[in-house]
């Protein structure tokens, strides 16, 4: 099966990514950032509970090996993710989505002024988890927030307690720009879904991320098309379709984390955060 709008061509023709405030995005109209080439990665549930994980810093419209890897592996629950970093450091430790004890995590978006808040943001790991951070990107300090407040547990109270450290964070730095996310968290049985902007910040947008469930029939590059199993479920920052309908792609409510379980269709509930303490 390939999409016509898949994620490597997303990688290099991405049409609803934004990035206000970055210098190289002001030069795109409305911020519009049109390529993921620093890096890219997946992960997925692998045999006997555990997880495989495969990622590298070069463009994903430009690797054989992803192709490859693509058409061969099956698995239950996936997650892929191509990266735009300008600016940042492109490293593969720093590449999504990032794995821990038994957990996937990928982010889209950014914590802003991250340089400032990261010191006291990563003192707030578990001692016995900041070993096991690699790298220096945002969303790797936002995954192991997530599993020290208890994602293995509560997934919707671990992920709600991680958006209002930052927001905490943010608010004592008196940072204006907004907290932006998409967020992605599974241990291939349940996908934790969240969709996230700072509130106090006005005309600010979150990320898009958009879902389907059941038997979407996606239009394919050779001009064909391909229908999933009924019983599967896509969660994308793009419809993997370059001519998509509402009908098939669903928007996640911003504000909102959301539960996928085989079976069963998502339920999503407001993102209760207190932005007073």
């Amino acid at each position: 099966m390939r999409p016509n709008h898949s994620l490597i061509d997303q990688s290099l023709h991405a049409r609803q990514l934004f990035l206000p405030g970055d210098p190289l995005a002001a030069l795109f109209l409305d911020n519009a950032f049109p390529t993921n080439g620093d890096g890219y990665g997946i992960a997925w549930a692998g045999r006997a509970g555990t997880l495989g994980q495969y990622r590298q810093i070069g463009p994903a419209w430009d690797s054989l090996n992803l192709r490859h890897l693509a058409a061969q592996i099956e698995a239950g629950c996936f997650l892929a993710h191509v990266r735009a970093a300008p600016g940042q450091t492109i490293a593969e430790q720093n590449c999504h989505p990032f794995i821990h004890d038994g957990w996937m995590f990928q982010h889209n978006g950014e914590i802003p002024n991250f340089p400032e808040l990261k010191r006291e943001l990563t003192f707030d790991v578990d001692p016995k988890l900041y070993p096991s951070i690699l790298g220096n990107a945002d969303t790797e300090v936002c995954f192991y927030l997530a599993l020290t407040y208890g994602l293995a547990h509560d997934p919707l109270q671990a992920m709600t307690r991680m958006v209002e450290r930052v927001e905490r964070a943010r608010n004592e730095h008196n940072i204006a720009a907004p907290f932006r996310a998409t967020m992605c968290a599974s241990d291939g049985d349940q996908l934790v879904v969240l969709r996230w902007v700072s509130p106090d910040v006005k005309g600010a947008s979150a990320p898009t991320l958009y879902h389907s469930y059941g038997p979407t029939m996606l239009h394919t590059v050779d001009g064909g098309a391909d229908t999933l199993p009924d019983n599967a479920q896509l969660v994308v920052s793009e419809p993997l379709e370059l001519h998509w309908s509402t009908h098939v792609w669903n928007e996640v409510p911003s504000g909102s984390i959301g539960i996928f379980r085989p079976e069963i269709s998502p339920a999503f509930t407001p993102v209760d955060v207190d932005l007073q303490h």
